[in-house]
């Protein structure tokens, strides 16, 4: 993936995984004793693995060879390899998981297909809605309408997102809930610098470090919207105008937790996560 190869220097230090969102991947997985983690990246949300018998073991798959530097010691075994095209035989997991990248994939409809063939049990993801399926967020609505126009091409909404793994699965939808797409909830002080993830903390946005992290900065000169925010910053204007946000501990700002039952089952272990562009 040669945009990670290029952006992906530094990204551990600003891309921490955040206990609360870990939470509700960790619920969404249920009692899974096998997963492959596609699009791994650096590891963040990544189940830990056990040697022990009947312990959960760990497969990681990413193409970036930047990002596979970047894995911890004592991380799942990686792979370097696509979500296309995984290096799995057919139904050798029991869940295949992927974790703010399935936008990044090159053709979607074919990445989940193969994320159900690999997976016996479920598929589970966290990704992001567009409008009307989220709230509008300030930062892409007042100051980088470039990043949501770009976002509504490549993120699908609820509903088509729910089809595309129906098909994947080969199921249909019914009273069992097939696919279940529940809120993440941002904190506040989230520890994972997501596009969102600094909605309280718009000074953060004004940092090269931080933004060279984000995906959506790499598409396009965010100078004048940077501009326009440092202004409104100084100015306290963009405090008058949020003046609600600083009061709220955590939003959803359309983050999903999306989990597929490959038979339309569930395994009762907690299946939805609990709540809210990478």
């Amino acid at each position: 993936m040669a945009l990670y190869d290029r952006i992906g220097r530094g990204y551990a230090a600003f891309r921490r995984p955040d206990p609360r969102i870990a939470a509700a991947v960790e619920a969404a997985l249920g009692n899974a004793a096998s997963v492959v983690n596609i699009g791994a990246g650096t590891g963040s949300y990544e189940p830990a693995t056990s040697p022990h018998p009947g312990g959960r073991s760990v497969l990681a798959v990413e193409p970036s060879g930047v990002m596979i530097g970047q894995r911890p010691a004592g991380a799942a075994p990686c792979v370097q390899g696509s979500a296309e095209a995984l290096p799995l035989e057919t139904a050798s997991v029991d869940a295949a998981m992927a974790i703010l990248s399935v936008h990044h994939w090159a053709d979607l409809a074919r990445g989940l297909r193969e994320m159900a063939r690999v997976a016996r049990r479920r598929i589970v993801l966290l990704t992001w809605v567009p409008p009307p399926d989220s709230p509008p967020f300030w930062l892409t609505h007042e100051y980088f309408p470039e990043i949501l126009a770009h976002d509504r091409t490549i993120f699908p909404g609820a509903a088509a997102l729910t089809a595309m793994l129906e098909r994947a699965a080969g199921v249909g939808g019914s009273a069992s809930r097939v696919v279940r797409m529940t809120p993440v909830l941002i904190p506040h002080d989230c520890s994972d610098g997501f596009l969102c993830a600094y909605w309280r903390r718009p000074e953060c946005y004004l940092e090269s470090d931080r933004r060279r992290v984000i995906s959506s900065f790499a598409r396009f000169d965010a100078e004048p919207g940077l501009a326009r925010l440092r202004a409104d910053l100084a100015s306290g204007r963009w405090a008058e105008r949020n003046r609600s946000l600083l009061e709220l501990d955590a939003v959803d700002v359309g983050y999903r937790i999306v989990r597929c039952e490959m038979g339309g089952g569930g395994d009762g272990a907690g299946g939805e996560g609990r709540g809210s562009s990478g």
